[in-house]
């Protein structure tokens, strides 16, 4: 008969793992938290502290059987590869597609990458850890903040309007000429009897005052919102 055991032999390197996914994992949902985003602060750590559980079981778990039973074999890969595939479903839960917006990307890959950490650190790989979690902190943080100062007017290419259905599109196409912005393409959708989806493609590169642009464009007889897509 199997002897009852409760605390594992290798308990203080579960237990040192676990916290260290939780701290790495943590630090990136912290980041998601502060920019008020579906998924923050506890969904990363449960993911992160998840997947890591996952890798230790992976690693742990089966020890008493193949030990003790010679045609026992087990591929250790195999439980971390379903976390990666699976994971994908709750990252696709923070997406959110609105009309021709999607928002939660970022925030779905960082679900991912915490997941991926989580089996990182349930490996023993601290090193390897602990980098990857400063290279996404960089790109999160400060990518983003210096695209938003060097890069936004680039990046500013796209404007969604909704209309009523009387909007005459050359008072829209006016407000560009006399900004002197180039359009690439403008889409008209019919979203039902009374309203129009007006999707404005500019070439991207040109300087302008984006903030000046959507309040002419809000101005604009028959206008009901103006977005910016990007």
């Amino acid at each position: 008969m199997d002897e009852f055991v409760i605390f594992n032999e290798h308990l203080e390197t579960f237990f040192i793992r676990l916290l260290i996914a939780l701290l790495l994992s943590g630090v990136i949902g912290f980041e998601r938290e502060l920019k008020n985003h579906s998924a923050g602060f506890r969904t990363h750590i449960l993911v992160g502290i998840g997947s890591c559980l996952m890798m230790l079981l992976s690693l742990y778990g089966f020890e008493h059987f193949i030990n003790n039973y010679d045609n026992v074999r087990f591929d250790p890969s195999r439980i971390p590869s379903y976390v990666i595939s699976g994971i994908g479903f709750l990252g696709a839960g923070t997406i959110i597609v609105n009309g021709m917006t999607i928002r939660g990307l970022t925030t779905a890959a960082s679900i991912w990458t915490v997941a991926g950490l989580g089996l990182v650190v349930g490996a023993g790989m601290y090193d390897v850890a602990m980098l990857a979690t400063i290279l996404v902190l960089l790109s999160l943080i400060f990518l983003n903040n210096l695209e938003k100062k060097y890069f936004s007017s680039y990046f500013k290419n796209s404007y969604v309007l909704i209309t009523d259905e009387r909007i005459e599109t050359g008072k829209l196409l006016a407000v560009f000429d006399d900004e002197d912005i180039e359009l690439q393409s403008v889409e008209i959708e019919n979203l039902n009897n009374r309203t129009k989806s007006i999707l404005i493609h500019i070439n991207k590169g040109q300087e302008f005052n984006d903030a000046a642009l959507i309040e002419r464009l809000s101005n604009v007889e028959n206008v009901i919102q103006v977005k910016q897509k990007r």
